[in-house]
């Protein structure tokens, strides 16, 4: 599967003619460039926050998916299998003082491409919850993590969340960027809690990733990119 980090909570995700971008952002509201590139799906973990919904700007004509408006049953999109966990944005930030609105509902969401069970944590900001973590023990192969701390799930919180589902590979995402305009946390902060043999430094914000031959574990390996936008 060859994986392409943008910027923030977007990445793209290809395999075999099949192209998925999650998460993308308003361009000019979270100070990063457009996709441009096309698409196949487009996943936002809601359809409220422009830092998570903006397709416009994502090439080709994608099929757009509403995490938040996934049926508890899944929903297929492409040949694509979709699952969502409702989650809400951290209810103890003050979202009026910093954005001017309310806390927003947001979800998790899972897919498998390529062989590889993909977790995104869309913008939750809180503990996940029991239930959803029962669901998704030894079902996620690869995490798609927040690590930023701002207004989103603190890092003791996602060290527990780990430790619980055991996914295979862990590869942040949602931390401070000199371009973006949230004051969040450097990915170092999250790394710094790792044994640095586990972390591999990605020069660039694109690889291909072959996970099949690691195992599922509560201290799984890391995969740092670089954002492209």
């Amino acid at each position: 599967m060859k994986l392409k980090f943008y910027a923030h909570a977007s990445f793209r995700l290809e395999h075999e003619g099949l192209s998925v971008v999650t998460d993308p952002y308003t361009p000019s509201l979270a100070g990063f460039d457009p996709i441009s590139e096309p698409a196949d799906i487009v996943i936002m973990s809601s359809a409220t926050d422009d830092f998570h919904c903006d397709a416009s700007h994502v090439g080709g004509n994608p099929a757009v998916v509403n995490a938040l408006e996934v049926p508890d049953s899944g929903l297929e999109v492409g040949g694509l299998f979709i699952t969502s966990y409702p989650a809400m944005e951290s209810m103890t930030y003050d979202f009026q003082k910093y954005f001017q609105r309310d806390p927003d509902a947001n979800a998790l969401y899972h897919f498998e491409i390529g062989g590889v069970r993909v977790l995104h944590m869309g913008d939750i900001g809180n503990a996940v919850a029991p239930e959803h973590i029962e669901n998704l023990a030894g079902k996620v192969d690869l995490l798609l993590a927040l690590t930023g701390e701002h207004a989103t799930i603190s890092l003791d919180d996602l060290d527990d969340f780990i430790s619980r589902i055991k996914p295979k590979a862990v590869i942040p995402m949602h931390y401070f960027s000199e371009k973006g305009v949230l004051e969040i946390e450097p990915v170092t902060t999250f790394t710094d809690r790792i044994s640095p043999e586990r972390v591999k430094w990605i020069e660039g914000s694109e690889m291909d990733l072959d996970i099949s031959g690691l195992p599922h574990s509560e201290n799984p390996h890391v995969f740092v990119l670089e954002q492209s936008r």
